[in-house]
Order: C-alpha cells, then sequence, then structure tokens
C-alpha cells in the first residue's frame, strides 16, 4: 500500500512509500547521478527550492554521521530513491538516513521508478513536482504544484545565508577531523555566503587562509573594511539573474582584489562582467562529469551541481572561457585576460566527488600571493 506521492507538474505521478518527515513540499524535480555521498548532497545548501532524485537505486545503506556535513542544515524541498535501506552499517555511522531527515522537516519518498522519473527530466526537462504523504487527490496536488514558484527568476540565495559574518574554525564544523599539518594563516579572505559548502572553506583554510564569512548582501565597503587579500563567491541555489545587487556588489570590487567564483559564483562573476545566463533544461547534477581544461588541454572529472549555465557569446573580450564541459559543451571555466579574477561552474571542493580539481585553490592562493608581494 502506497503512503507517498509524487506529483510532476504535467500531471505524471509516482506512487511510493514514505521515509523522513510527514508532510508535503512542492520544488523542481532534479537527478543525481553521484553513487556515494547523499548526505553531503543533503546538506549542500545549493538544493534550495528542489526535490533531488538519486539515481543510484539503494539509499542510505550507509547512514549519517556527524562529520559529512557541508552547511548548517538540509535546504532542499524532498528526496526520491528507488530503495531506501531502513538499516546501515557503516564505522562511522551514528543515524539513519530518516532519521536526519524527519529532524530536517524533509519528506522522502522511495520505490519509485527512478530509470523512468530521469528519463522524463531528460526528455522533457526538470520540471516542478510536489512530493506528498497527507494529500493523495489529483487534482488538489496538480493545483499546488502549479501554484509553486520555478527555478528561473527566484531568488533563493536569500533563504540559505548567513545572517551575520562569522570566522571558519574547521575543529568545529563536522567533515574530518581538522588536520594539524595545516599551515598557520598568511591570507586573509572573504567568503560571500551564497549557500556556500564548508569543504569549500576548508580547501582554502587548508592552503594557509583566514576566512571570513559574511553574508550575500554584505556591500564593497563592508568587505573593504575586512582588508581581505582574496574574494570567494560562493556556491548557492537559484537564478543568478534574480540577484542584481550583488551583481552590483561584485562589479564594484573586480579590479580591486584576486576573486574566485564557484558555481552561482562563476554565474554572478559572468554577470558582473557584462554577460548573460541562462537556464539549462534538466542541470548537472553528479560528481562524475568531464571537464577540459582548454588552457593545458586536460580532462578533469568534476563534480557539479547547476541548472543555469553561461552564454559565451555575451562575454565581453577581456574575459575568455577557460574549461568546457564535455557533454553538452557549455561553458565550465572563465578568466579575465589582465586581472586575477576567474572562476569554474563546477565544485573543486568536491565532497563527494573526485580530487581533480584541486589545483584551482592553489592558483588562487598564488594570485594572493601575487597580490601581496607585488
Amino acid at each position: 500500500m502506497s503512503d507517498a506521492i509524487l506529483m510532476l507538474r504535467d500531471g505524471t505521478a509516482f506512487y511510493g512509500h514514505s521515509f523522513g518527515a510527514k508532510g508535503e513540499a512542492a520544488g523542481e524535480v532534479i537527478f543525481n547521478t553521484s553513487m556515494t555521498g547523499y548526505q553531503e548532497i543533503l546538506s549542500d545548501p545549493s538544493y534550495r527550492g528542489q526535490i533531488v532524485t538519486m539515481t543510484y537505486p539503494m539509499v542510505g545503506n550507509y547512514g549519517v554521521n556527524e562529520e559529512d556535513v557541508e552547511s548548517r542544515g538540509l535546504f532542499l524541498s524532498g528526496m526520491v530513491v528507488r530503495e531506501y535501506s531502513r538499516y546501515y552499517s557503516n564505522w562511522r555511522g551514528v543515524g539513519s538516513l530518516d532519521s536526519l531527515l524527519r529532524r530536517s522537516g524533509v519528506v522522502g519518498i522511495s520505490e519509485v521508478d527512478t530509470r523512468a522519473l530521469t528519463r522524463r527530466i531528460r526528455e522533457h526537462g526538470a520540471v516542478n513536482g510536489i512530493v506528498s504523504t497527507v494529500d493523495f487527490d489529483h487534482d488538489s496536488l496538480l493545483k499546488k504544484v502549479r501554484g509553486s514558484r520555478g527555478m528561473a527568476g527566484s531568488d533563493y540565495v536569500a533563504e540559505v545565508t548567513c545572517d551575520r559574518p562569522w570566522r571558519w574554525d574547521d575543529a568545529a564544523h563536522g567533515n574530518f577531523a581538522i588536520d594539524e599539518s595545516y599551515p598557520e594563516p598568511s591570507y586573509q579572505l572573504v567568503a560571500m555566503d551564497y549557500g556556500v559548502k564548508y569543504n569549500l572553506l576548508r580547501s582554502l583554510a587548508a592552503r594557509g587562509c583566514a576566512v571570513q564569512v559574511v553574508p550575500a548582501a554584505a556591500l564593497a565597503s563592508e568587505i573593504r573594511k575586512r582588508k581581505p587579500d582574496g574574494l570567494l563567491l560562493s556556491n548557492g541555489p537559484g537564478d543568478p539573474a534574480a540577484l542584481p545587487e550583488i551583481v552590483a556588489t561584485i562589479r564594484e570590487l573586480l579590479t580591486e582584489l584576486p576573486i574566485f567564483g564557484v558555481c552561482l559564483g562563476h554565474q554572478l562573476l559572468a554577470l558582473a562582467f557584462g554577460g548573460d545566463t541562462f537556464k539549462l533544461t534538466f542541470g548537472h547534477h553528479g560528481a562524475n562529469h568531464p571537464v577540459k581544461n582548454l588552457l593545458t588541454g586536460k580532462i578533469e572529472i568534476t563534480a557539479q551541481n547547476h541548472g543555469f549555465a553561461v552564454d559565451p557569446e555575451t562575454l565581453p573580450g577581456d574575459v575568455e572561457v577557460t574549461h568546457t564541459n564535455l557533454y553538452d559543451g557549455t561553458v565550465e571555466g572563465l578568466r579575465h585576460r589582465e586581472l586575477p579574477v576567474g572562476s569554474v561552474q563546477y565544485h573543486p571542493e568536491a565532497c563527494p566527488g573526485p580530487h581533480d580539481s584541486g589545483y584551482l585553490f592553489d592558483e588562487f592562493v598564488a594570485k594572493m600571493a601575487a597580490r601581496k608581494e607585488g
């Protein structure tokens, strides 16, 4: 007997079994192709406003722990899986995925034909849906989902950013024990929190950065007062075109210090350069996307999570594309030809995912070093 339903905006219904919180939630239905790392995926604020479908057939078998978290909570709307393992086994496991979703108020549905759902998204594009354990009336669910807001034009950053500045302390934020071999900080880094993942901050702290995190709405004047050696534009959810005030702040700082953008930060940097962005059909979500570095000719396997991309035709002549996606040819990296400013669309901090792209942090730190020495 089914006790949960996923209804898509087009009227397609998937019945299954409830796990996690009871209730209902609407959002854009997307799929993630990662085989492991569901806890890191769920705690990525970039999924705000989305219902995440895992394509790997079994989820939950290694439980959850207090270390593999990527933010202060879960921000996604719902979770869809083929088979949920109600028993977990892992030496670090301290609880079940079900218990984590319950505590976080996230609705989950299992026993769904995720292959059929994924094919439908691939062929027709991401679409809004609603997961419910309390309402099974098709007309009622369709009315709700068709009245829900879409990803395009939506500002979700305001819902996930921090409410006050704070300093990164590796020992206080889970995910791997602090590495005592970390160097003493040599650089002051300001990280704009658009929905930042902890491992993005950790990756820079491990390279000698004292990281100060500030809210997304921080003004250029507030950032200057902190006297940073560099500026990080973090990942985050929603439509970059819905954030004109943030774009204006970035544009004001372009010529003042080294800047590194990741994911949403990459898109916002492109808008600050004067370019445009567009919505992808079903987005890139997973830990196995091949990207070509056009500067070296090398291929990187990357972790990705985004639904928008930069339009290369709209970029000014002083900005060059440095990386492209080998699946669909979309822009995966940019840099300014004169300024120490660049970005990537994918996640060099991974978690979960491969570590091919860690060199990008080294390059960013080298730019900060050059600025201090010069």
